[in-house]
This record gives structure tokens, sequence and C-alpha cells, in this order.
């Protein structure tokens, strides 16, 4: 295989180097276990993503020792997050606490990097250009290892003692191993988003109006992330030769102060779009594998969750793995549902757009109980630099 795969056998494989995948390798080869990350793309590509960090994300990467290599990429410091249901702004001041005093929205081309290097640091082997193929079972119907192909068509089958889908929305791990979906989301919206030189906002902004949202989201290099959220259908009809159009339309509609600055001068990217997706809850393990990320959990991005729930995620797998054993696995979906279950169910609420605005702000305090639950479960865990579960014996 022309990526160097150094060894047959392994404690696990992951497929996907992204957010979810990347922070569960760095924990678990800091705890001491043989980890093999595969992922068919390029290191840094770009990828459709919010951004957005939540407190309990920043608290994690400040736990791992790697949120200063977030602040020396320029990722600009966040200390507000304001919200604009048209008659009342709420600016919500980021109180310091367990070394966070600022949100940080760093693009996927800084922040996945900074994570694979992290990885690579703590011992983990990273393969760029490799696909997970197909799985490996034993005759008891346990994963065993993975059929792995590489750019130029080579495969290898290498063993391992556990197989983590990392691999996104359409996970190719959940699809063999025949996850089921044990929760579903019923709405979804769909977003348009670009980025603008010269906003230079210190804060998050997410606006609400009746049936669509919008929202600025700084980030590296000087430029903002503007987005607006409507109904699939609406997407849908305008298509790519309307959907600029839609955007500012949407934009108008929802926060015409912001729109005005918009102008196709300081615009420094074409517009990107996210048709919408039902949010789910798959089973997130089995004999021989587990899923983790948007590859087990996926929700709405209108309330920007997804990259703090990959890390709290990755955080609980990686622990669980490190006990060595079935029940501890079992706890892990356990776990994660304790608290996705909630985000997941007041996320698809507020998907719906059909909310008036004092539904919307109550939505929007319930969101946040729930995000306090992720945090107060993080702080819960061993404290300490690498953030990670003890070293394996």
């Amino acid at each position: 295989m022309s990526t160097s795969i150094e060894r047959d056998r392994y404690d696990v494989i992951i497929a996907g180097a992204r957010v979810a995948g990347a922070s569960t390798a760095m924990l678990l080869a800091r705890a001491g276990a043989r980890v093999l990350v595969v992922d068919p793309v390029p290191l840094g590509r770009d990828t459709l993503s919010t951004h957005a960090l939540m407190r309990g994300a920043v608290l994690q990467l400040h736990r791992w020792g790697v949120l200063d290599a977030v602040r020396e990429a320029g990722t600009p410091e966040l200390p507000v997050t304001t919200f604009d249901y048209g008659d009342e702004l709420i600016s919500v001041p980021i109180k310091p606490r367990d070394g966070v005093d600022a949100l940080f929205a760093p693009r996927r081309t800084v922040l996945d990097p900074i994570l694979v290097r992290a990885a690579e640091e703590a011992g983990a082997e990273v393969a760029h250009g490799v696909s997970l193929a197909d799985l490996e079972w034993d005759d008891r119907g346990r994963v065993t290892g993975a059929k792995l192909i590489g750019r130029n068509g080579e495969s290898l089958l290498v063993r391992a003692g556990l197989v983590i889908g990392a691999d996104g929305i359409r996970s190719r791990v959940a699809r063999l191993v025949e996850a089921p979906v044990e929760r579903r989301g019923r709405n979804a919206t769909a977003s348009i988003y670009g980025y603008w030189k010269g906003i230079d906002p210190s804060e998050y902004l997410w606006a609400f109006r009746p049936g669509a949202g919008a929202g600025i989201i700084p980030t590296n290099g000087g430029e903002t992330c503007v987005f607006v959220s409507v109904s699939p259908g609406l997407l849908a009809a305008a298509g790519r030769s309307e959907m600029d159009e839609l955007f500012m339309e949407t934009m108008r509609s929802v926060e015409s102060r912001l729109a005005d600055r918009l102008t196709p001068q300081a615009r420094s990217s074409q517009l990107r779009a996210f048709p919408g997706e039902f949010g789910f809850l798959k089973r997130s393990r089995g004999p021989g594998w587990a899923l983790v990320g948007d590859a087990g959990y996926f929700r709405d991005p209108l309330t920007a969750h997804g990259i703090t729930d990959a890390f709290r995620d990755a955080e609980l797998l990686a622990r669980a793995v490190s006990a060595g054993t079935e029940p501890a696995l079992d706890d892990y979906q356990v776990a994660r549902d304790s608290v996705a279950v909630e985000l997941l169910e007041v996320t698809d609420q507020i998907a719906s757009m059909v909310w008036t605005m004092d539904q919307v702000k109550a939505l929007h305090i319930r969101l946040s109980k729930a995000m306090n639950a992720s945090i107060e479960m993080i702080r819960g865990w061993e404290s300490g630099r690498s953030g990670g579960p003890a070293r394996a014996a």
C-alpha cells in the first residue's frame, strides 16, 4: 500500500480523521492503545461545517492541551453570544471558568490538522488517502478487522480488537454493521453559507424570525461565516441558479442591517448549501465495533452543536475503550444518550421553524440547560492536562 501502515494488527482502527475520529485517536493513544486512523481525503481538506465551538468543546480542548494551537492559528476569541429575536437582543457573556474565557470557531482546515497532529504526537498512526472498504467478522459475528483500500486501489486486511466508525452522517461502518436507528428527528432545515471579509464582529450572533434563521460566526483569516437557515423545500425550489437570491432575501427578512454589509466586494467565497437531513441516534456499539460523532448521532446544524457533541462523545468512547470491558462500552451508549436525547429533541423542535418568538426563546433556554448537562458531565471526568482516560496497563 502506497501509504505506509506499520502493522497488520492494532488495538483500534478508526475510520475517519476529522474531529470525532482524530480526538478519539488522540485520547486512546495517550492511554497507551495502538491506534490506526484512516481517511480517504487529504489532511486539512475543507468540509461543510458550522465551525462554532460551544463551552464544552472549548473546555475539552483546554484540558487536552490543544487550545493554544487553536489560538495560535489566529482563531478569534469570542467573549459574547447574542440572540436576536426581532424585538429583543439578548447578549450572553462567557463567564470565565475552568480555563475557558471565550468561545472559538476555527475553520475545519485549521481544527482538523491540529487534532490529527495531536493524535500523531500521542502515538497514533494516521493514514490519509486510505479508505475502509469492508469489515472482517469471526464466526460468532464479532468484528475483528477491516479491509483497507489505498488511493491506488491496493487492499490490505488489518486486524483490530475494535473498529470505530467516525466517518460521518453516511458512515460506511454504520452501514456495514447495520446499526439500527433508535431515535429519528422529524424536522430538518437547509443551510446556505459563505464567508465575508470586514464584518469584524466579536461574538456569535444567532437571529430568528418565524420560518427562518440567520447568523454570523467569526473564524480564521479575518473572515466571518454568514449563514441563513430555511426549509429544505425553499432551497430545493431555488436550485443553484437562485441560491444567492434566496440567501439575500432570507438575510434581509431576518437581519436587514447585516444584509446591507454583505456586499459582493466583501465576499471571499462562493455560497455553499446543506440541503437538510433528519437528525438521528443510532445504536453506538456492538461486538467489535463502535460509532462516534455524526456516524452515530446527528442533529440539525441550526443549533451549531455538532463539533461540541463529537468531542464529548470522543472522550466518552475513549474512556469506555480504555476500561477494557464490554459493560464499559455498553455504558458509553447510556452516557451518550443521557445528554444526546434531550439535545436531539430540542434541536428538532427548533428546526421545525413552527414557533412563535416566545416559544423559540423558551426552546433556547431548554437548549442551554441541555448543554449545561454536557458540561457538567465533562467536569465530572478526572482532571489533568491530557484530559483523557488513565493510561492503560
